[in-house]
C-alpha cells in the first residue's frame, strides 16, 4: 500500500515541480478516486540564496492525484511557515499569489499528462 494513502487531515504535503514545492493541508483523502483534497499554505520558489515565500492561504482548494504528494517534513516547514505567520493577515486577495499558484498547477498537470 502507498503510504500517502495514509495521510490523515490536518497533515502537511507537498508537491514538487523544478525549483518550487507548494505545501498545502490536507483537508481529506478520495481513496476511491485516488485524490487529495489539500488547502494550499505556501509556495516556496528555492534559489542559491533565500527561498522566495509565497502565502497562499486565502487561495483556492485542490483536488489532485494523491500519487505526486509527499509527507512535508516538519523541519522544512516549520522554518517557512513561521516566516508568513508573523506578518499581518490581507485585507484584499493576493492576485499575483493567484496567479503564480495557478501557474505551478498547470506546469506541473502538463508535465504529469506528459507522463502518464
Amino acid at each position: 500500500m502507498d503510504i500517502s494513502l495514509n495521510f490523515q487531515p490536518g497533515q502537511i504535503v507537498s508537491l514538487e515541480h523544478g525549483d518550487r514545492n507548494l505545501y498545502a493541508e490536507v483537508i481529506q483523502v478520495v481513496i476511491s478516486r485516488q485524490l487529495c483534497w489539500v488547502r494550499p499554505l505556501l509556495l516556496v520558489t528555492y534559489s542559491q540564496e533565500l527561498p522566495i515565500i509565497t502565502d497562499l492561504r486565502d487561495g483556492s482548494d485542490l483536488l489532485w492525484p494523491i500519487n505526486l504528494f509527499r509527507p512535508a517534513l516538519d523541519i522544512e516547514v516549520i522554518t517557512l511557515l513561521s516566516q508568513v505567520l508573523v506578518k499581518e493577515p490581507k485585507t484584499e486577495p493576493d492576485l499575483a499569489a493567484k496567479q503564480q499558484l495557478h501557474q505551478f498547477i498547470q506546469q506541473l498537470w502538463q508535465e504529469y499528462q506528459e507522463k502518464y
